[in-house]
């Protein structure tokens, strides 16, 4: 089994949609559509000023994603970034793929610059918080708030 983590190109369009599928249909807020799910993906790809995914594979198959996604904090004076979209499909849990995942998306903020790194996370999906925790990642008291249109 040989596990890398490489920066998606468009050729991954199509696998990040399926691991975004999986993602969408466990998280409690949102629901999946492929075609907008693809919009965004080719989006971030093209556009490295927006953001960074990332993919894992095993022997050449795509078994997770997590993404980088950019914005300017006026309180830090420079580059921060929101984790997003971070999956491993059911098969490869538990097999050191979404540390690798995780461990490979802080070392590439870290050396960029990037000054602050923050994710949200379901609150019962304790496993993933468990991971976040064990990077160093710390609950905040802010208290997300957000409006879809």
């Amino acid at each position: 089994m040989k596990l890398t983590v490489t920066q998606a190109t468009l050729n991954d369009i199509f696998d990040l949609n399926q691991l975004l599928t999986m993602l969408f249909d466990f998280e409690e807020e949102f629901t999946p559509d492929s075609q907008k799910q693809s919009i965004a993906l080719e989006t971030i790809i093209q556009n490295q000023q927006i953001g960074t995914i990332f993919v894992a594979k095993i022997d050449n198959k795509s078994v997770g994603m997590v993404s980088l996604l950019y914005t300017v904090s006026t309180a830090l004076g420079g580059k921060v970034a929101l984790l997003e979209d971070m999956i491993v499909a059911s098969p490869y849990q538990n097999q050191g793929v979404g540390k690798a995942l995780l461990s490979h998306a802080l070392a590439f903020a870290q050396n960029q610059k990037i000054k602050r790194v923050t994710l949200l996370t379901d609150k019962t999906n304790t496993k993933a918080q468990r991971l976040y925790q064990a990077f160093g990642f710390e609950e905040s008291i802010m208290l997300p708030m957000r409006i879809v249109f």
